[in-house]
């Protein structure tokens, strides 16, 4: 069993500036196993009948519990009057402690959002961070960590499992999609999702994708952004504000897992140029986790100098992360671009192992070789 130290102290901190925590993530991800670590916790499964009834009465419920209970309601979606329960807590029983879960933050959002606003602390599960990996026996072997992905069922099995992934799918389909979402088309909503694994990491391109999974642009972008609420993307946006020569508008679009990528694009071992657009997705994981979704962008120009990921840090100044498997092939003609049009901020050159960071000069520019971990964590980085 994977510990998931970093995941438990996140939600402990939480606690203690809200009441309720949301813990969100893909399907099987791990946040019921997560969820048990915790100690002293008494754990409730909403998808039981049994406990639907228990809850039913949410005030003699409350009632009913010690000062100071820790409390898991996983699932809690499937409760009749969710977010009645979890705004009673707040309100009316501020001692206790109550960890919310559900696979996507759709409930979160269209349920919970007015009633729970300022009362609930949220935290995103991605899958197993290369931080978490590289602290535990036998898992910190790069290449498998890109091709299993970091859901802790492949990425603990001995063997890449395609019927795996091909169930993680259709599951996800059927329980995330079409019954919180309503979308019916499943052949064309699956031909997407698998555009977006194979084109993961890339700039997103509306027309090709509507006309490469024959569904409407507009279709596809309300697609897109289901993926986006539900977990199985994220969209990057572009950092801009030094001129005409940047790129304003088009996002790039991430997948979830490493795994789902190498699954669809047919990878069962890994040359040496595919390893760097996997390692961006484990760097762009241990960012989020350190850093709020709002602080997070790409740079390009149009010329078509790019930085991987860029933090905005305020007053001004802007971090610039470039992820690279190897710190010697570094080329540093986009951070020289980048850093024209915004000179104040550190450049970091994110590598799988460099414990501790060490600083170079390279091309007049003064980096930080280092570990996804090191990049110090932004504002409202527990928000």
């Amino acid at each position: 069993m994977l510990p998931r130290l970093p995941w438990l102290e996140r939600i402990e901190q939480a606690w203690e500036r809200r009441p309720i925590v949301w813990l969100s993530g893909v399907r099987r991800v791990g946040k019921t196993t997560l969820a048990r670590m915790l100690p002293g916790i008494r754990y409730l499964n909403c998808d039981l009948p049994s406990v639907r009834r228990m809850l039913a009465d949410p005030e003699l419920f409350l009632e009913g519990l010690a000062p100071g209970t820790r409390l898991v309601l996983d699932e809690v979606h499937r409760l009749e009057a969710p977010s009645e329960l979890l705004k009673l807590v707040a309100d009316t029983r501020p001692d206790l402690r109550v960890l919310a879960t559900g696979s996507s933050t759709l409930a979160a959002t269209r349920r919970f959002r007015d009633t729970l606003t300022g009362r609930k602390a949220p935290v995103h599960l991605t899958p197993v961070l290369w931080r978490e990996c590289r602290a535990t026996p036998g898992l910190a072997d790069l290449d498998r960590r890109l091709l299993h992905g970091g859901l802790p069922e492949p990425l603990l099995a001995a063997r890449k499992d395609p019927e795996f992934f091909a169930e993680w799918t259709d599951s996800f389909y059927a329980r995330d999609i079409q019954a919180l979402f309503g979308i019916r088309r499943r052949e064309g909503f699956l031909a997407l999702l698998r555009l977006l694994l194979r084109w993961s990491g890339g700039l997103v391109d509306y027309t090709r994708l509507a006309s490469e999974s024959e569904l409407s642009r507009p279709t596809v972008k309300a697609h897109v952004e289901a993926m986006a609420i539900a977990h199985a993307v994220h969209l990057l946006r572009p950092f801009h504000g030094g001129g005409s020569r940047e790129i304003v508008s088009r996002p790039k679009c991430y997948a979830f897992d490493t795994g789902f990528v190498t699954y669809e694009r047919g990878w069962d071992t890994l040359r040496e140029e595919d390893r760097g657009v996997l390692w961006e997705h484990l760097v762009l994981d241990e960012l989020r986790f350190a850093c709020p979704d709002d602080v997070l962008h790409y740079w390009r120009d149009k010329a078509g100098h790019e930085v991987d990921f860029v933090i905005r840090r305020g007053r001004g100044r802007v971090d610039a992360v470039e992820c690279k498997i190897d710190p010697d092939r570094l080329n540093t003609r986009p951070l020289l671009a980048f850093r024209r049009l915004h000179p104040e901020g550190e450049n970091y050159v994110v590598v799988p192992k460099a414990d501790p960071p060490y600083r170079i000069r390279a091309g007049g520019l003064v980096l930080t070789v280092c570990e996804p971990r090191h990049v110090p964590p932004a504002r409202n980085a527990m928000a």
